[in-house]
């Protein structure tokens, strides 16, 4: 390998760890929020019924994804117009303090109303934070990374969400094996939250570090006013673009963020096998997708995307309706790594894909309201849609029936992409873009 090669690469890799870290605390935080959603519902959301307490959480799980959009527009817009390097420095001041204000908060007991009216802003604070978060990572690892080798460097973005999976599951396990369930229920659900401000100096100090992209600032950088309007005249693809990412968001939130719950209260699993599933899940994504981006690179994104759309279309329900009439440790692990396969491979190939059919001008704005639409449509709703299909028709496995729709719509968003924006697309991926 040629020197400079050599000296290029962990400079690359250093920048991809910095750029990844605030990824890390988002998807920390809202797995954590999902996986003691039943403990939040009872400080924060205390009702008679423990399903409709679990509902009003889930509920407030999802408001945080309706201010995704919002939080696409303007900050998105906001990246696009003065760099990805300030921009992200801002989302992440954003998400912290959503985080600590969750984290704080005394419970119903203690404050009265106002603990689920301060939940709930700290989750509206977070998901308005999220809605450039994402975009402008995966734009900024577009932007630096090696030519031929986009999707594997944006597939970083994801990984580093699953790492944050896969610590907070270790902390959950943590948890629940030193901790007696009522001093879990009471304060000990707050440990992992608390563990996670920690760090939030930490990650503010690798944000410090991080350059702006050659290709960023080698444009001009229009204003923010002319980045709205650009993004107002390119909605038909941001729309394409949102039910692309659909099977991405609904697929990921059911197999992480729901995954602990789907355990405990459906299938009757102990809280300890659960988590144990879900961390595995967590390893298996981060496996499997930069081998998904990678693959993308090599053979195209479309026919993979659509490859992993038809296989959840056919195996979705009879992997879920296998797992509800023979629960066990055993059979939830597989089929949830099936799923972490499928979400994996597609998500490997979708990132990149997204990053190339927007605009170069709207690129983040574009990418960040495409994905938090279809987070705030599909996949932030998805613990609560699956809680109500499992309620309404009194059938395990009907969870399934979410997963498909989400990549029904993927399957027809994408042939339609790639049918208007092949040229486009295939010129972008050959020049490395």
């Amino acid at each position: 390998m040629p020197a400079d090669q050599a000296n290029r690469r962990p400079s690359k890799m250093a920048t991809v760890f910095r750029v990844t870290s605030g990824n890390f605390l988002e998807q920390f935080d809202f797995f954590l929020f999902g996986f003691y959603a039943s403990y939040i519902a009872a400080a924060f959301f205390p009702d008679k019924s423990e399903f409709a307490s679990l509902m009003m959480t889930f509920a407030a799980f999802g408001a945080g994804f309706l201010m995704r959009p919002l939080g696409a527009i303007v900050l998105g817009s906001y990246i696009d117009s003065v760099g990805r390097r300030k921009g992200l420095i801002v989302t992440l001041t954003l998400m912290a303090s959503g985080t600590l204000l969750i984290v704080l908060v005394p419970g119903y007991s203690t404050i009265g109303l106002w603990a689920p009216i301060l939940v709930l802003a700290g989750r509206l604070l977070q998901g308005f934070s999220a809605g450039a978060e994402l975009g402008g990572v995966s734009v900024y690892l577009s932007e630096m990374a090696t030519p031929g080798k986009k999707g594997f460097y944006v597939a970083w973005q994801s990984g580093s969400q699953q790492i944050a999976i896969i610590v907070a599951a270790s902390l959950g396990y943590g948890v629940n094996r030193f901790l007696a369930h009522d001093a879990i229920a009471q304060w000990g659900w707050r440990i992992p939250f608390a563990v996670g401000c920690m760090i939030i100096p930490f990650i503010f100090l690798l944000r410090r570090n991080l350059k702006e992209t050659e290709a960023f600032a080698k444009r001009k950088q229009p204003p923010f006013g002319t980045v709205v309007a650009t993004l107002a005249k390119n909605a038909p693809v941001v729309i394409a673009g949102m039910l692309m990412v659909a099977m991405t968001t609904t697929a990921f939130y059911m197999i992480t963020v729901y995954a602990p719950t789907f355990g405990k209260s459906v299938l009757h699993l102990s809280t300890s096998d659960a988590l144990l599933v879900t961390l595995l899940v967590g390893v298996s994504n981060f496996i499997w997708l930069p081998i998904g981006g990678a693959i993308g690179d090599k053979i195209g994104r479309k026919t993979l995307l659509v490859a992993m759309s038809l296989l959840t279309l056919i195996t979705a329900y009879p992997a879920l309706s296998f797992l509800a009439g023979q629960p066990s440790f055993a059979h939830m692990l597989m089929v949830l790594l099936w799923f972490s396969f499928l979400y994996a491979l597609y998500n490997g190939a979708m990132m990149p894909a997204l990053t190339e059919i927007m605009p170069t001008e709207v690129r983040v704005a574009g990418f960040s309201l495409a994905y938090s639409l279809a987070t705030a449509v599909f996949g932030g709703f998805t613990p609560a849609i699956s809680t109500l299909l499992i309620h309404d028709l009194g059938d395990k496995a009907a969870p399934a029936y979410w997963m498909m729709c989400a990549a029904g719509c993927a399957l027809c968003a994408t042939l339609v992409l790639y049918r208007k924006h092949a040229d486009a697309a295939e010129l972008a991926l050959e020049q490395g873009k």
